[in-house]
């Protein structure tokens, strides 16, 4: 680990000298890129030389205690070795983490899929409450949600739900999210007071950039369309609802929220790219199953990542055994109960594989 960090703080430094450059200089999109890196090791330089630094200081006031000719600033020297070996070890740790393989998405939007699964009208409304869900999660966070995509299920909340989450960070955080949620509780419709079991599937994609995912014209198969609303009716007298069909692997994706049809166009193409950028990184990482219906599975009852129990106010994630008895805190927008430990745990197994 030592052997890497002392690589790094040599590129770190080698970047500040090509980034002084007036050659570099003159060359925008090599400032951009070297800037980026920069950028992404300034963390990890800054806590290592703060960790040279205390094991300097350290050291001093063990020659101090060894030397031991006055025994008032022994004394002193003892206190101090003792607090900065609590910040070697903490900072040691620190380094750990920060020297973990970065997600390349995590910086990135995400596109945000909540459909119904098992459970008919109630699972329609439950979308609903995910999607208000994580709407107001965003909202706290100071990201910005753009819907895309709805079909309105006939008893409140939504079939299906798809929409933009922009924001520094969100596919870092969204992407726990991604999974079948179960939901038990008793419907309003139910006059006998028996507890339902629904389930939603939820997808998080990373929105694809253009240089990620190159799509031909010619694999395309574009339809248009009236759009229409519940029960079928025309809501648009023109054809501005959109189909696009990726012919090679059989995507399909629909939009007709907006008026207009390039609008429409380009919301799917949008959603096209994240799909097509997940299958692919599935396919390079088969152990990542970032595939969506490996995401989502089939929506059946027996699949869950996570329970909402409203009788109990629980909220239990099966992933790592995490029970939580504030369920109305999370839905009602406080995801970070659930999503910090799920962080801690998966940093902490993937700690155990970084040399020690």
């Amino acid at each position: 680990m030592w052997h890497k960090l002392d690589e790094v703080e040599k590129r770190y430094e080698e970047l500040a000298r090509e980034l002084s450059s007036p050659d570099v200089l003159n060359d925008r999109s090599r400032v951009t890129k070297l800037t980026k890196e920069h950028k992404e090791l300034t963390d990890i330089v800054a806590t290592y030389r703060a960790y040279k630094k205390a094991v300097e200081e350290f050291e001093g006031s063990k020659e101090i205690i060894n030397a031991g000719k006055d025994p008032e600033l022994i004394e002193l020297a003892k206190e101090e070795s003792a607090l900065l070996e609590g910040e070697i070890e903490g900072l040691t740790r620190d380094l750990r983490f920060l020297l973990l393989p970065k997600d390349p998405n995590d910086e990135k939007n995400v596109i945000l899929e909540i459909r119904a699964g098992a459970g008919g009208d109630e699972a329609g409304i439950f979308a609903g409450d995910l999607f208000r869900m994580y709407s107001r999660y965003a909202e706290e966070r100071g990201w910005k949600v753009e819907l895309m995509g709805a079909s309105e299920a006939p008893s409140g909340g939504y079939k299906e739900v798809i929409a933009m989450i922009k924001g520094a960070g969100a596919y870092s955080r969204m992407k726990f999210e991604s999974g079948v949620h179960r939901v038990q509780r008793v419907p309003a419709t139910e006059t006998q007071g028996r507890i339902h079991t629904s389930t939603i599937t939820v997808a998080v994609l990373p929105e694809a950039e253009d240089v990620e995912i190159s799509i031909n014209e010619s694999e395309l198969r574009i339809d248009v369309y009236r759009s229409s609303g519940p029960g079928g009716q025309s809501v648009n007298t023109t054809d501005s609802a959109v189909r696009i069909t990726h012919i090679p692997t059989g995507i399909v994706v629909a939009m007709q929220d907006e008026k207009s049809q390039h609008k429409n166009r380009e919301k799917a193409m949008k959603v096209l790219k994240a799909r097509l950028l997940e299958q692919k990184q599935a396919e390079a990482d088969a152990e990542r199953q970032a595939d969506r219906r490996s995401q989502v599975g089939m929506g059946d009852r027996s699949e869950k990542i996570r329970t909402y129990n409203y009788p109990q106010s629980r909220v239990t994630d099966h992933r790592i055994g995490l029970t939580l008895h504030s369920l109305d805190a999370v839905v009602n927008g406080d995801v970070d109960q659930v999503i910090d430990p799920l962080i801690s745990y998966y940093q902490a197994e993937a700690l155990k594989g970084v040399e020690q």
